[in-house]
């Protein structure tokens, strides 16, 4: 009995209840995506980049050496948020004066990377605002349906038993008009939960590779004055 109600609560409730699920599956899978993805990101934290020698000091003169290092590591390092973020700021090491610009050009990369995960959750947005307003619309439809088949039983003028008979199938169109939104609600409201986690582990991840980059490279930095001269 609960099967075939789940089922028919699922698949026999109309195309908004379709819909629905339709958007609520993919909405899932998108974020099953972005989990595994985050999953692999997490694993470049995992590798220093920087020799732990303590007497290393990364310069211009240097860079390459860390530049190998990454491409040791991963095969396509510009895939991975930090690595590609040290690889940026590396490659502009000799045109640089100041710790401090390496520090703004990591800045300017995380802010990068802080709007596109903004953006990343755009479509998952507009599932979740889209699948609550397709249970509205199927709990509107079966209104209809339910006070349409009443009027013209009304209009039939059987007698007493027959109109009871009639108002059971009335009431289960009743019913199923508001199990349309009562599913649309749950799926939208799992699928919030869920990406809300989601976010909350994806903006840690930036945090740590923010802080990650701030450890292996501005605290390891060296830029001398005039290097590019005494070349």
């Amino acid at each position: 009995m609960p099967d075939s109600y789940f089922r028919a609560l699922l698949i026999d409730r109309g195309p908004t209840q379709h819909a629905a699920v339709f958007l609520g599956v993919w909405s899932a899978v998108i974020l099953l995506l972005k989990r595994s993805k985050l999953k692999i990101q997490r694993r470049a934290l995992t590798h220093p980049v920087i020799p732990e020698n303590y007497e290393f000091v990364l310069s211009s003169r240097t860079a390459d050496q860390v530049i190998r290092n990454i491409h040791a590591i991963a095969e396509d390092p510009d895939r991975f948020i930090v690595f590609n973020r040290i690889l940026v700021a590396l490659s502009n090491l000799k045109n640089l004066g100041r710790v401090g610009d390496v520090d703004d050009i990591l800045r300017s990369l995380a802010e990068r990377d802080e709007s596109a995960h903004q953006t990343s959750f755009a479509t998952l947005g507009g599932f979740l605002w889209a699948i609550p307003v397709l249970g509205f619309i199927g709990t509107v439809l079966g209104l209809a349906s339910a006070i349409g088949n009443f009027s013209s039983l009304l209009d039939q003028q059987a007698d007493v038993s027959a109109i009871v008979g009639s108002l059971k199938e009335v009431t289960g169109g009743l019913s199923t008009a508001f199990e349309t939104t009562l599913l649309a609600l749950v799926i939208a409201l799992v699928i919030q939960l869920w990406m809300t986690a989601q976010k909350k582990a994806e903006e840690v991840f930036l945090d740590d590779s923010q802080e990650y980059c701030l450890k292996q490279v501005v605290s390891r930095i060296r830029i001398l004055p005039f290097e590019q001269l005494g070349e």
